[in-house]
């Protein structure tokens, strides 16, 4: 997997890369809106794992957060990229995107390994993120906790709140 795509954090020029990349992944009511995506990648690049694919240059998908103290997820991590705290001790998940042709071969499963490296190396306590009761199985075997659901109701869904360690 490594030898096909280089992990390394997004450059402000790929944001809207990332947006349409969102808009694949993630229907309407739950995607990233395109502006709030720029607010969020000026404010935690370091924080955007993006695969690129070697052999076309071509973004493949990403991984991307917020650092905060809090140890619960909330709706507005989703669009005030202004809660993002540098020193946070915890990052909030925002996403996980891969393209569809992508997708079965493990790269979600490496950027998710990478990017606990990655922050356990920054001195983080927990990663949290939010997902589908369809998605609850997927994350378990990346090794998060199903902590049930959460307070969150982003995109008028009900949503699983799980956590990890880096």
């Amino acid at each position: 997997m490594k030898d096909k795509f280089d992990l390394r954090s997004i450059r402000p020029e790929e944001a809207d890369e990332a947006a349409d990349i969102e808009e694949i992944c993630f229907p309407p009511n739950e995607a990233c809106s395109r502006a709030d995506m720029k607010k969020r990648i000026m404010a935690a690049a370091d924080l955007f794992l993006v695969a690129i694919d070697r052999e076309t240059g071509r973004m493949a998908g990403f991984l991307n957060g917020i650092a905060t103290d809090e140890d619960r997820f909330r709706d507005e991590f989703f669009t005030d990229a202004g809660i993002h705290d540098p020193n946070g001790r915890n990052v909030m998940l925002l996403g996980l995107d891969v393209l569809p042709e992508y997708r079965r071969h493990g790269l979600a499963g490496e950027l998710v390994k990478e990017y606990r490296r990655r922050e356990k190396d920054r001195g983080r306590s927990r990663l949290f993120l939010t997902c589908l009761e369809d998605k609850v199985d997927m994350y378990l075997g990346f090794g998060f906790r199903d902590l049930g659901l959460s307070a969150s109701e982003w995109g008028g869904e009900s949503w699983h709140e799980m956590d990890i360690t880096p």
